[in-house]
């Protein structure tokens, strides 16, 4: 993102299938705007952190070809960040 542009983050907590987290990790830090992936323990297997300008971005990165041709995911769940004051 360059200088002055507003960033919009959310997490994406995904549900992999048994033995996929490692992989699957890997291949969603590869994804433009995942500024990272890794792989954890609990109800979810993979948190992943999304940047874009806007949250419509982030709504096409994660429903889009790339995110839906990973093997191995089963769910998604995507929090945005929001900042309450």
């Amino acid at each position: 993102m360059g200088k002055g542009h507003a960033v919009v983050r959310a997490y994406v907590l995904v549900q992999t299938e048994i033995g996929m987290a490692g992989a699957v990790a890997a291949e969603i830090a590869g994804i433009p705007g995942v500024t990272e992936a890794e792989d954890i323990t609990g109800p979810y297997d993979v948190i992943a952190r999304v940047e874009a300008d806007a949250l419509d971005t982030i709504a096409q990165i994660v429903g889009g070809p790339q995110f839906r041709a990973i093997k191995g995911i089963a769910r998604t769940v995507t929090c945005p960040v929001v900042h309450i004051t």
